[in-house]
């Protein structure tokens, strides 16, 4: 039955009109709401069957935006609606103020970071939310212009919104010598990760008996992490406020993962190493 499935959806691929694959489509939900919960290509199938009783060509264009674009690559991406955190864009507004830390030592945990690529900067525990936005990619606004930043470190006296930005970062978006500023940010997708996939970075100490993994170069930030169990099952791991994923009963690998990022994107990567201290490169990246 599969195999039918996929042999109508790639020859919708053809006829259906492709600009519209490029843009991500927050609103998918809104026009099919599957039962699952999970949208896919089979989802985009059973679409094109109620063609003109149910659906018009408006639907149809939504949900092969958001699926169709994934074709070309793999069938095991999919689309959580549970896991979204905010639609994508979402601007935040908050203080921002100037640090000298965050390149070593960070709360996330994500030594070492060349200061010749990245701007970085603390956030509030409101945002960072136990670690969902360890790594987080900002563009960050004040009153003198816009930069990029990554998210290594917390703020702990913030309030929602408030930022701590790299000393030397500070000058570029607002004069140094007001000290604290109205700033805007909002999530961009990671640049490193645009040619390269997600990686796995496995804490010091960690065995067949207990394991920390840590998501490294996501395109957006990871909101759950999964293993695959013996018996096929999907088993989430407990994340912990320093940016890592803990379980005692992963097991020896090597590991096939399933991610799920901030705005319901689902992938899932296989034949991942264990190698304490290290990390394991991956094989896909998150959708744009």
């Amino acid at each position: 039955m599969k195999l039918h499935l996929i042999s109508a959806l790639l020859s919708a691929a053809v006829i259906l009109n492709m600009s519209a694959a490029s843009a991500y489509c927050s609103d998918t939900t809104a026009v099919y709401d599957n039962a699952d919960g999970i949208t896919d290509c089979f989802d985009l199938v059973k679409m094109r069957s109620q063609y003109n009783k149910q659906y018009n060509n408006s639907d149809l264009n939504t949900l092969s935006g958001f699926v169709l674009n994934r074709i070309p690559y793999d069938f095991l991406r999919s689309f959580d609606k549970s896991a979204i955190l905010e639609p994508m864009n979402t601007v935040h507004n908050g203080d921002g103020t100037f640090y000298g830390g965050g390149y070593e030592g960070g709360c996330a945990m994500l030594d070492p970071i060349s200061k010749k690529d990245y701007w970085i900067v603390a956030m509030n525990l409101a945002d960072y939310n136990n670690a969902q936005l360890a790594g987080a990619y900002l563009e960050v606004t004040g009153e003198l212009g816009t930069i990029k930043m990554l998210v290594t470190d917390l703020l702990p006296e913030g309030k929602k919104g408030d930022l701590d930005l790299y000393t030397d970062a500070f000058p570029l978006i607002a004069p140094v010598e007001k000290g604290r500023v109205p700033v805007s940010w909002k999530i961009i997708p990671l640049d490193s990760a645009e040619n390269a996939p997600v990686s796995f970075k496995f804490k010091e100490g960690s065995s067949p008996f207990w394991c920390g993994v840590q998501v490294r170069n996501h395109r957006y930030p990871v909101t759950k992490l999964e293993y695959l169990d013996n018996n096929g099952k999907f088993i989430e791991l407990q994340r912990r406020n320093y940016n890592f994923f803990e379980s005692r009963f992963m097991g020896a690998g090597p590991f096939t993962f399933r991610l799920t990022d901030i705005y319901g994107h689902v992938i899932i990567d296989e034949n991942i190493t264990l190698v304490p201290d290290n990390i394991s490169q991956g094989h896909i990246q998150f959708p744009l």
